[in-house]
């Protein structure tokens, strides 16, 4: 049961990991993930590399390289555990795979290992993964935008993600959050983001870490009545984040986003039911201001003819 699952998570994933799989990003984090076994098992290329097997085939792992490999597939599976999308797991993999080259060409030539590490560093600072580009209902915030917003209406309730583009966690947590947005968007719920890792007065207002180190990324904050009323991951006196997993269950739990959802729909119909009692004083028609008229005209007629 235990392989079953991700094998079925896999095959339903299937046709979106195939377009990732297309991008440039992940193509070439693919090579780079596949770049020693390549090399290893590659003819005309092989014969050429050092090993320690008894028998002497440099075209075949030895006992060490197959005893990294094994501690890397531990890595990421203990990684994986608590993953939460597709993206995370693809990444973790990508991860520590090159992590497992790195160590894998050092071991075999020093002059191999230097070369994967500059490749893996310029491609770390010209390359970043793809952004979330899918229907969402959220509003991005500027450092001039938030505060405004947020005290616009005091009845509107706020979940707003903190985030950075350079993070992996945001970056992989963008679908779950704009599923969010889509299920539960209201009148009185709504859904904003803002880019902390661009407005550093936003990160120190609102007291979110941009520190890689401090595990504040993302962060999400419910907003009511303007305040902060709670956020997650919390943050312990001595500043550090209590660790907690971003899945779509916990964030429905522990938001109780079920219940806001209710109530801020009664916020969109009672809205509704008042713009339209305005309206109806515009355009109702006023019959008994003419009554009156008839009343006298009648009046009139019967004098005159008495008169007669």
């Amino acid at each position: 049961m235990a392989i079953l699952t991700p094998l079925f998570a896999f095959l339903y994933h299937l046709p979106q990991v195939y377009k990732w799989l297309l991008k440039p990003y992940y193509i070439a984090s693919l090579f780079m993930s596949l770049a020693f076994l390549a090399i290893r098992k590659t003819p005309g290329i092989c014969e050429h590399l050092s090993t320690q097997r008894e028998d002497g085939n440099s075209c075949d792992f030895d006992w060490r390289e197959v005893e990294i490999l094994m501690f890397l597939s531990a890595i990421v599976m203990m990684k994986n555990r608590r993953a939460i999308t597709v993206e995370q797991h693809l990444g973790n993999i990508i991860l520590f795979s090159k992590v497992a080259n790195v160590i894998l060409f050092f071991r075999l030539d020093i002059r191999l290992g230097l070369l994967y590490l500059t490749l893996c560093i310029v491609f770390l600072m010209t390359c970043k993964p793809p952004l979330y580009m899918g229907p969402e209902y959220i509003k991005y915030f500027s450092d001039k935008t938030i505060d405004e917003e947020l005290e616009k209406d005091h009845r509107v309730t706020w979940i707003v993600e903190f985030f950075a583009n350079w993070s992996p966690e945001c970056q992989s947590f963008a679908s779950v959050f704009a599923d969010l947005s889509l299920k539960y968007n209201c009148e009185g719920l709504k859904f904003g983001k803002v880019d902390i890792g661009r407005y550093g007065e936003v990160s120190k207002k609102y007291k979110v870490s941009t520190s890689p180190l401090s595990k504040q990324l993302p962060s999400l904050v419910l907003f009511q009545g303007g305040k902060e009323v709670m956020r997650r991951p919390q943050v312990d006196k001595k500043g550090r984040a209590v660790s907690w997993t971003f899945t779509e269950e916990n964030i429905i739990r522990e938001f109780n986003l079920n219940e806001l959802y209710q109530k801020s729909k009664k916020l969109g119909k009672s809205k509704g039911e008042k713009s339209e009692q305005l309206a109806e004083p515009a355009v109702s028609p006023v019959p008994e201001e003419e009554e009156p008229e008839a009343e006298t005209i009648s009046a009139m007629d019967t004098e005159s003819k008495k008169d007669k």
